[in-house]
């Protein structure tokens, strides 16, 4: 049996393939004064869903990625190291981390094995050593389990419900937040919610579209 997200409550949504995932987690700290409750979700489901292209599939988009995701580490004082090759398949650190029932702090140090150690938790020697750091010495069997895989799709189909369309993702007071870039504006909304009910923001949440891509010549 799979739970369903509780989206009375504030989520986070995440995806150990990210590395903008792991510096905004990096900065906890700074994130508002609620309980968000961390959902793992499938990035590349997501993006199939909504028809998106991976930054891998474009080259120079690939290489700016990298090197901006090292630029915001250095800026913000993150250690940070790329794991030897990506994308990596992030499947079983996802279902590791529901198995466990895993909170941000668990989910933290799953992050910092891959960014921070640079590390590959596909493999299966990479896999073994992550469950040894985080005291999951049975994770191998725990992933195995039918149930574990459903709700991994549970979270990515309801997430996708919800509108979740990338990692990371806030969601507070029914509003999506997305992006390591987006942290000032979730502070910002969480002290001021009714910023998103002004005027101006309805106006530009309502346009209409100008020119759409089947319209294209």
């Amino acid at each position: 049996m799979t739970d369903g997200i509780d989206a009375r409550q504030p989520l986070w949504f995440y995806d150990f393939v990210s590395p903008f995932t792991y510096l905004l987690l990096e900065q906890q700290d700074k994130w508002p004064g609620m309980p968000f409750v961390p959902v793992p979700v499938s990035l590349h489901d997501l993006y199939r869903h909504w028809g998106q292209r991976v930054a891998a599939e474009i080259p120079a988009k690939r290489i700016y990625t990298y090197r901006h995701a090292l630029f915001r580490a250095d800026q913000l004082g993150i250690p940070f190291r790329m794991p030897p090759s990506h994308p990596f398949d992030p499947t079983r650190p996802l279902l590791l981390a529901i198995a466990a029932h895993g909170d941000l702090a668990f989910v933290r140090e799953i992050f910092r094995f891959i960014w921070r150690e640079g590390r590959d938790p596909s493999t299966d020697e990479g896999f073994a050593l992550l469950c040894e750091r985080v005291g999951v010495p049975d994770g191998a069997q725990l992933i195995a389990r039918e149930e574990t895989k459903a709700q991994l799709q549970r979270n990515t189909a309801e997430a996708i419900k919800l509108g979740v369309f990338g990692v990371p993702t806030f969601r507070m007071n029914d509003q999506l937040f997305w992006g390591e870039d987006a942290l000032p504006m979730v502070l910002y909304c969480a002290r001021t919610p009714n910023w998103l009910e002004s005027k101006e923001v309805k106006r530009i949440s309502t346009l209409p579209l100008g020119i759409t891509t089947t319209s294209k010549s």
